[in-house]
């Protein structure tokens, strides 16, 4: 368990990277971004599809033969997990969705914003609107950790081999996710302290997720309930690759990098797989 939850730290914490990558003023470019995202969508889908469904409804059908029964209520479970992530992605304001950035905000690779002294209510105006955002961006990427965080937790409860490769796509996607925090609350407060540390405590919602969700759940983490979760996470990844990672990918409009990132994502997961 101890190695579990250390591993969901790491995926969490990795939302530290691109909150000091915001605070430095480096950014990131649209290619990189665009890159960075698919690549850990291709690890997450491909992980879904070929090992965490399967394996659900191998375990559902209790044994080495998946019968159909088995593959129905892995299948429900897949949907039943897409369902939950879409009721609580649709509780978070569109306009602070973690799948709104898309690292093209301006002043966001070093650049000092200048205004002239007849613009100065506006700036205050812009910075007052950028610091709301960015709190408000950190407490709904909290909120959406917590569920990827006992996904990932789970999967490695199950089979850690699985779990690594995991933890390095949602660490992959947290990385932005850290500079949509920090950016903003930046060039709002020009504190670099508080952007990065406000950007990381978002990120930690996910060993926190963890374990409020054993605690809750503990009794029912065997057997056919083992199955379920496993095929309801494999939705739960489903969803977020397909309406975070691609879209804010795409938003970068470095389309072929986007494809070309995905199919290298599912290459190398294949690769992982294949050796462990």
């Amino acid at each position: 368990m101890l190695t579990a939850f250390l591993l969901t730290l790491v995926a969490g914490g990795a939302t530290g990277i691109g909150a000091a990558l915001g605070v430095l003023g480096r950014g990131t470019s649209p290619k990189a971004l665009a890159g960075g995202l698919g690549l850990s969508a291709g690890v997450m889908l491909y992980v879904s599809f070929v090992e965490l469904l399967p394996q659900g409804a191998q375990v559902l059908s209790g044994g080495d033969a998946i019968t159909a029964r088995g593959t129905l209520i892995a299948t429900v479970s897949f949907f039943v997990g897409i369902a939950l992530i879409a009721v609580l992605d649709r509780l978070v304001p569109e306009a602070v969705s973690p799948h709104e950035f898309s690292g093209r905000m301006a002043g966001s690779h070093g650049h000092t914003e200048v205004r002239a002294p007849d613009e100065r209510a506006a700036d205050l105006a812009l910075r007052a609107r950028l610091l709301r955002t960015g709190t408000v961006t950190a407490l709904a990427l909290a909120l959406h950790n917590v569920p990827e965080g006992f996904a990932t937790f789970v999967a490695a409860l199950q089979a850690p081999e699985i779990a690594i490769p995991v933890v390095a796509a949602i660490a992959l996607h947290n990385i932005p996710e850290g500079l949509a925090v920090a950016v903003p609350v930046r060039r709002a407060t020009g504190s670099r302290a508080k952007a990065f540390w406000l950007a990381t405590l978002s990120g930690l919602a996910e060993p926190v997720g963890a374990l409020v969700g054993f605690l809750l759940l503990a009794p029912f983490l065997s057997g056919g309930a083992m199955g379920a979760i496993l095929a309801g996470v494999a939705g739960v990844m489903v969803f977020v690759s397909l309406d975070e990672l691609l879209p804010a990918a795409e938003e970068t409009g470095e389309h072929h990098t986007v494809i070309y990132s995905l199919i290298v994502g599912m290459a190398v997961m294949a690769a992982t797989l294949l050796v462990l």
